[in-house]
């Protein structure tokens, strides 16, 4: 137990929470300060067994209305393409995915804040795109649930099923990448003590998010999330490059 990061537990707790009102899954937050404590590596094995969890708890807890046809155009890309960036991840410079990911979440940020309007279409072509790219930075980066949130939300589900849907989509992309990064080596002996931890988070976050969905305003808390990750991407570059 000596061994354990607390704050890093709290810090993942809160990711999780986050995450869930937000509707961006709890990667967005939990790649770029779990990368304070471990190698980069480590990080992507870590957060694709901690999502494995996390979904599973948000298909038990919003599983009304679970969107099929969705879970078809954007699930299957994303689960192919996931397996491609896991691959690819292997033989990329951790300093470069390092700065790559504070760029990625300045960009992604600032675009959602500015362009407050941002939409999707929602037909297959789109679906498919945006299945496509989030399972390709989820691959590389760990992190690819607001590109397909941004395209979920064009289909204007309630937001139970929102969640539950995605939460489908996330974890067949997760349980892929996570077989890709085993055979990599990015799961190891030193990141196991904190998987019984990260499934009780995964199960105590995601039902203190439900409990705040019902308080807050989704655009409200959204809008909030968007600055933290610009806070955290700006603080992931500066540690990157120096």
């Amino acid at each position: 137990m000596k061994n354990l990061e607390y704050l890093f537990l709290l810090l993942a707790l809160f990711a999780e929470i986050i995450g869930t009102v937000g509707g961006f899954g709890s990667s967005v937050f939990f790649v770029p300060v779990a990368n304070f404590y471990f190698d980069f590596q480590t990080v992507l094995g870590m957060t694709a067994l901690f999502h494995v969890a996390s979904n599973l708890s948000k298909i038990a807890m919003f599983k009304k209305g679970i969107d099929k046809k969705l879970i078809t155009y954007i699930g299957i890309p994303a689960v192919i393409f996931v397996i491609v960036g896991g691959i690819i991840a292997k033989y990329l410079n951790e300093y470069l995915l390092e700065i790559v990911l504070g760029i990625f979440l300045i960009s992604l940020s600032l675009l959602f804040l500015i362009k407050k309007n941002l939409i999707v279409k929602p037909n297959k072509r789109e679906a498919f795109l945006g299945g496509t790219f989030s399972g390709l930075f989820a691959g590389i980066l760990g992190t690819g649930g607001a590109i397909r949130g941004l395209t979920m939300a064009a289909f204007n589900l309630e937001k139970n099923a929102f969640i539950a849907t995605s939460a489908i989509i996330d974890f067949f992309v997760d349980f892929s990448r996570s077989i890709v990064y085993f055979f990599n080596g990015f799961i190891t002996k030193e990141i196991l003590i904190y998987i019984p931890f990260l499934v009780v988070i995964s199960i105590v976050g995601t039902y203190l998010g439900k409990l705040l969905l019902k308080r807050i305003s989704q655009d409200s808390f959204k809008k909030m999330s968007l600055y933290l990750i610009l806070i955290i991407g700006v603080a992931t570059l500066f540690a990157a490059l120096l």
